[in-house]
């Protein structure tokens, strides 16, 4: 019989799915008690070898309010040959007519044209309508699917399928160079960047609306000059920093995000996503941008210049191919969401808009993007993974027959990169208890991978709203009330508790999600932040997890690689360390190596095996490095190197310089912080729980 473990590992290889809890308590005020909502991961784009699509449009249920998808959890009876929807429990008839649809071209026609340019003044904010009608576009007719415009003549003006003018575009980015307009002492160079995005947003508008589309962004600088610009040209005033935002001095902060917000709107209308790449050695405007992709589901790629390796190839990947030789991206997607009639959907946390539908399965009680059970993602990846909240409402006095289970089925349409307009259907089911007598059963269906990431998704998404130190005390009263639940003490004995091991994990995350740099602003500028965050509310559990507990693995002489605890114990003389964070990954290495290899032992042949061991890290480095996307910052350091920094700032500072002696046993390095250790945290969390006050 397979453990929860490898049940959990098997639904999210098939479906894409990590549920918070894979026992559903079977009333809404138990639900509320559990602390973590009933939730789940979802990746709708999860890649499948085994998954290849189907000519023919799914079979729905005849229900006006249900329109559910058939799928392997219904009855179907094939004598009465009629089929019983899991939803609504509607009798359909038989599905015996399939139809056969051919994909509709989307791709503009051939043509030729005069070449001819359009200056548009930096300053000036122009309408969706003015920028259509000075580039002569016409508008196609509405619709809620691909078309071609009416005028095919005025499209191929502006937008061509690569392989038709693979030479003018390799001419045109050859030719590209440096904005000659002397940039005077003192001051900045003038970039009117809203006024571009606005015309990039209206040209698509015009051109081919709700039809996958992409606008990338390429910014050395900030906005200096019109609509949503981000500082001034004057060289002596700084961007805003935090500081500024918290007195409220950041005068151009609220227009400027305003003004982006509605950009982003207009594109996720029409399932246009923008890209952002940032490469400055200063801030360019994230903070005010961060709508742009967020709202779109484009990428943001953030460095120090175009020039560099790390952006190279950060870019490339954005055109990487799956096994069928097909780009990794696909277009226009919206996500719908039905459940059984005992949930109810309150939201979605992730790259996505709402489309504000309406229907019986929506929640009143609002969490993230909520009010509706339909969201819009205008661009997806196989990675983007969104965050779904739902609200258990069947009443405490109307209990559920035993052996009865919960449905939720995840209905995703979008427009595959080779321009077919796919459906995907992921349906899952999860069985109900009661959390009278099975409260053990709920426990041990406890997932605290899922839970943990679900909880920082929350935590993100109200920091972006809330103060930061509100944030950290709303996740410590969670974390409070999810150990007096289901931890096991005695009142008022700290050392008496204990958690079961489907949560012993969860207290861990909790303590470095609160020292990330996704909560934690001291260090970090604005748009570091909203970089970091951005990246976090769409990356799937894995690398979600290694975002708020970073990997660490240890090489020595004494065996193969094995991961270590993210700890200051871990940090030993006669060590390398390798530390994957997702944005860097660090290669540190121990006194005693750094000494050694100082020395150059390793160019001698008596030493083979040393230089095989400083090998090792780099190979294992290099693997990462070949899949993850953005790029991460590749760090080689040593004990004492300036860059050691970024290691000692994520492990578990459990020797400082204030408990430094150790009486001449091996330890690790001490560090210079006054911030608690996972062990003070956890003994705070112990005589909270356990408090009789509380």
């Amino acid at each position: 019989m397979a453990t929860y473990q490898e049940f959990i590992q098997q639904n999210e290889d098939r479906d894409g799915v990590r549920f918070s809890w894979n026992l559903w308590p079977s009333s809404r005020l138990e639900a509320t008690r559990l602390v973590v909502p009933v939730s789940c991961l979802f990746t709708p784009l999860k890649e499948r070898p085994d998954l290849p699509p189907v000519q023919y449009e799914p079979v729905l249920c005849s229900r006006a309010n249900c329109k559910a998808v058939l799928n392997p959890l219904c009855q179907v009876d094939y004598r009465a040959k009629i089929w019983a929807c899991n939803f609504c429990f509607q009798r359909n008839p038989h599905f015996c007519f399939c139809k056969i649809t051919s994909p509709i071209p989307s791709l503009p026609p051939i043509c030729e044209g005069i070449a001819k340019s359009y200056v548009f003044r930096g300053t000036k904010e122009l309408s969706s309508k003015q920028i259509q009608e000075m580039l002569g576009l016409t508008n196609p007719a509405a619709s809620g699917r691909p078309v071609a415009p009416q005028d095919p003549a005025a499209t191929c003006r502006f937008l061509q399928p690569v392989h038709k003018v693979d030479m003018n575009l390799t001419d045109l980015l050859g030719e590209l160079q440096r904005d000659p307009w002397p940039v005077l002492q003192g001051k900045r160079p003038l970039r009117s960047t809203g006024i571009a995005l606005s015309i990039a947003v209206g040209l698509l508008e015009g051109t081919f609306p709700n039809t996958g589309a992409r606008v990338m962004m390429f910014m050395g600088g900030p906005p200096t000059q019109g609509p949503g610009m981000v500082v001034g040209d004057e060289l002596k005033t700084p961007i805003r920093s935090w500081h500024d935002i918290t007195k409220d001095n950041a005068r151009h902060l609220k227009k400027a995000t305003k003004y982006y917000e509605a950009l982003a709107n207009r594109a996720a209308v029409n399932g246009h996503s923008i890209d952002i790449y940032a490469c400055a050695l200063d801030q360019t405007g994230l903070l005010e941008m961060k709508c742009l992709s967020n709202l779109t589901g484009g990428h943001i790629a953030m460095g120090d210049s175009f020039n560099t390796s790390l952006f190279k190839q950060t870019f490339q990947r954005v055109f990487s191919k799956d096994y069928s030789g097909e780009f990794r991206m696909a277009f226009g997607g919206t996500l719908e969401v039905k459940t059984s009639r005992e949930l109810k959907v309150s939201g979605a946390i992730g790259p996505c808009v709402s489309l504000n539908a309406k229907g019986p399965c929506i929640s009143e009680n609002e969490v993230g993007v909520g009010g509706t059970n339909q969201w819009k993602i205008c661009s997806l990846s196989p990675s983007t993974t969104l965050a779904l909240y739902f609200e258990v409402v069947n009443q405490h006095n109307a209990p559920i027959p035993q052996g009865g289970r919960g449905a939720v089925q995840f209905v995703t349409q979008y427009q595959h990169s080779n321009t077919q307009r796919r459906i995907r259907v992921t349906t899952v089911a999860r069985n109900w208890a009661d959390a009278q007598s099975q409260i053990q059963h709920i426990e041990s269906s406890f997932d605290q991978e899922a839970s943990a990431v679900i909880m920082a998704r929350l935590g993100v998404f109200r920091a972006e709203s809330e103060e930061g130190p509100d944030v950290l005390r709303w996740l410590d009263r969670q974390l409070i009330r999810l150990c007096q639940k289901f931890g096991q003490f005695n009142k008022d004995d700290p050392t008496s508790f204990k958690l079961s091991e489907s949560l012993s994990l969860y207290p861990q995350f909790m303590f470095h999600l609160r020292r990330s740099p996704f909560l934690q602003v001291f260090n970090n500028s604005p748009d570091e932040c909203s970089y970091y965050r951005h990246h976090f509310v769409r990356q799937d559990l894995t690398q979600s997890l290694i975002m708020i507990q970073p990997i660490l693995y240890s090489y020595s002489f004494h065996g193969p690689p094995e991961p270590v605890l993210l700890d200051s114990g871990s940090i030993l003389p006669d060590r390398i360390l390798l530390m994957d964070t997702f944005f860097q990954l660090v290669i540190y290495h121990g006194e005693t190596i750094a000494q050694w290899r100082k020395a150059g032992y390793q160019e001698q042949p008596e030493y083979e095996n040393f230089k095989h061991l400083l090998v090792a890290p780099v190979d294992d480095a290099q693997e990462i490095l070949q899949t993850r996307f953005p790029m991460p910052r590749y760090i080689d350091t040593e004990h004492g190197g300036s860059q050691a920094r970024f290691l000692l700032s994520k492990v578990n500072p459990s020797q400082t310089h204030n408990n430094l002696y150790s009486w001449g046993q091996e330890t690790g390095a001490p560090i210079l912080t006054d911030d608690v250790s996972l062990q003070v945290f956890m003994d705070h969390l112990k005589k909270l729980a356990v408090s009789s006050a509380a």
